[in-house]
């Protein structure tokens, strides 16, 4: 396959840390001249090294490899810079983690005052209250915390809390739709047009072999934006269910705005019967000062947290009505729900994560969405121009490109044709050959740190790519 360029604006100047930043242009046309490939020599290495350990070559399965892994030495700003020396534009930001991009400023100065103080104590610290202060002060519904070590931990005690709270066992989830790796929200995470069922009643799926059966009958399978559908089947199953457990937006399901009717279908079907409504903003967060559910007029009565509210750390957070945490309360003997973990509320990720939420002010946010908004009205324009059968959603500082002409509504609208699957893997490469790393079939995300210069640039190569696809777009399939 050719190598291709494209060229932006003019160079900007941004000295940090005694080097020159230049324009992403740039980062393109060196990568090139060093004879891009996916993965360079040195990540061949490392790949040949990771497969004597690990089962795959890698720790997680979420790892991109085309066919092999994209190894980082280090990152600065909004750049990453892979092993064999090369420069990349991050729209990964470690699945949307890192809103401040990479070395932010802030969190290396509290983090090195921390390290010399201490990593981790079996006692509470002063850190933990001011990073649950920041939280409960700022994102709406939230009376009490709790800190894990993950967004999946975050999502399980959530759960768990609901249980203890109603008496009942059953939850009810979007299909598609990720919450880590929890069973019960595995359910039909992975449904495909073989086994999902009809969709008036959607069928409760396995995750991986071996799920037990025990589980799929304890999970209601959703769709999103399925109004009606919604409101008949939380009344059904009423009586067993303790929580609804949803993403505002969710990512795995296609980045698809909610439709107010939706939402309040939700809440008015829940409330009727008593059963919690569990908002998992692990990753929506970075939507708003106060998150996913604040913009969307979704209220919740526990919302989970992760990502960004560690400031690059691990972490994740269960907060919610008073009245509802307190099934973690030890004061009087043993609680309804017992929560512990070795580096829940460890004081490096609460001062990082203190650190990075202390600078997500509204000036960042409004930042972010500016970037946002240039690059999803760019992508959109380009389609436009090429009347390509392509389509771009999301919101703020997250956007996902589709092999669709048409906007989904819900998980089974953006199941992939193997056209579309053979298009958006031709565009990760591109961009990849362009300076840019974009995730393959997943949230993009823009840092703090990009520039409307970036933005641009990121529109520029979708464009790009465009023009220069113009016979494998014609391979994608119209939605029947």
């Amino acid at each position: 396959m050719p190598l291709r360029q494209v060229s932006v604006g003019p160079l900007r100047k941004n000295v940090q840390e005694g080097e020159e930043d230049i324009v992403s242009k740039e980062i393109a046309s060196s990568n090139i001249a060093a004879g891009f490939s996916r993965a360079g020599r040195r990540s061949n290495e490392s790949f040949a090294r990771g497969i004597m350990v690990f089962p795959d070559g890698t720790s997680r399965v979420t790892i991109e490899r085309d066919p092999t892994p994209l190894y980082i030495e280090r990152g600065m700003g909004s750049y990453l810079f892979d092993v064999d020396g090369r420069r990349f534009l991050d729209l990964n930001c470690n699945f949307t983690t890192l809103i401040h991009g990479h070395t932010f400023g802030p969190v290396v100065e509290a983090l090195t005052h921390q390290l010399q103080r201490g990593s981790c104590f079996a006692n509470p610290t002063e850190s933990e209250i001011e990073l649950a202060e920041l939280l409960c002060g700022r994102i709406p519904r939230i009376d009490r915390i709790r800190f894990v070590n993950t967004g999946t931990e975050a999502v399980l005690f959530a759960i768990k809390a609901a249980r203890a709270f109603t008496g009942r066992s059953k939850i009810a989830k979007l299909e598609g739709a990720y919450h880590g790796a929890y069973d019960w929200v595995e359910v039909s995470q992975a449904a495909t047009p073989d086994n999902w069922g009809d969709a008036f009643e959607p069928k409760s799926t396995a995750f991986y072999r071996g799920m037990p059966a025990s589980v799929l009958d304890e999970v209601v399978v959703l769709r999103f934006n399925d109004i009606e559908g919604t409101r008949r089947l939380i009344s059904s199953n009423a009586h067993d269910l303790a929580a609804v457990i949803l993403d505002p937006m969710p990512s795995r399901g296609g980045l698809v705005a909610p439709k107010p009717e939706f939402l309040a279908a939700v809440q008015e079907a829940t409330r009727k019967k008593g059963i919690l409504v569990i908002a998992d903003e692990v990753l929506n967060l970075r939507q708003s000062f106060q998150g996913a559910c604040a913009r969307y007029g979704l209220v919740p009565d526990v919302i989970t947290m992760g990502k960004i509210i560690g400031g690059g750390l691990p972490i994740g957070a269960i907060g919610g009505r008073e009245d509802v945490m307190k099934v973690f309360d030890a004061s009087a003997g043993r609680p309804l729900l017992p929560q512990g973990g070795t580096f829940s509320a460890n004081p490096l990720s609460m001062t990082a994560g203190l650190a990075a939420m202390r600078h997500l002010d509204h000036a960042a946010f409004a930042h972010l969405e500016m970037l946002g908004d240039i690059v999803r009205n760019g992508i959109g324009r380009a389609i436009s121009n090429q009347s390509a059968p392509l389509c771009v959603t999301g919101a703020a500082s997250l956007f996902r490109i589709h092999p669709w002409a048409e906007a989904p509504n819900d998980y089974r609208e953006i199941y992939p044709t193997p056209g579309g699957t053979t298009v958006m893997k031709e565009l990760t490469r591109f961009f990849a050959e362009n300076g840019i790393v974009l995730p393959y079939g997943a949230a993009a995300s823009i840092s703090t740190p990009m520039t409307r210069v970036d933005a641009e640039f990121i529109v520029d190569v979708f464009a790009g790519f465009l023009e220069s696809h113009q016979d494998m777009l014609g391979a994608i399939k119209v939605r029947k």
